[in-house]
């Protein structure tokens, strides 16, 4: 492992996080905390983010998430999240182009013929 905080683990997910927000959205709509705990319930515990709200919204503002109703429980604000057709489109997209690569990767590392 590199520098702190610098893990192949930590960079995957950094790249994966977004499309695994996208992909559980696609299910039903969920507030941050539901997404964290499908995440982490989908994974076996193995997949977590520990700061879901600024990848939420980054999803937002590239229009493939939106906030479909906001309810205030004991006085606090709780959004819940819906994906788009966009971000079902570049769901769908993105999730082809990460098959095809690594596909690609596992050629590589598994080649036994050497």
């Amino acid at each position: 492992m590199g520098e702190a905080g610098h893990s192949f683990e930590a960079y995957y997910k950094r790249a994966t996080s977004p499309l695994v927000v996208l992909r559980l959205l696609q299910d039903r709509t969920m507030y941050g905390y539901q997404i964290s705990q499908a995440m982490k319930e989908k994974s076996g515990g193995k997949f977590t983010i520990a700061v879901l709200y600024p990848i939420l919204y980054r999803l937002e503002e590239q229009g493939y998430i939106q906030v479909e109703k906001t309810e205030v429980t004991n006085n606090r604000a709780r959004s819940y999240y819906a994906i788009t057709e966009k971000g079902r489109q570049y769901l769908a997209r993105t999730l082809d182009e990460y098959r095809v690569i690594h596909q690609a990767f596992m050629d590589i590392v598994e080649d036994h013929e050497q």
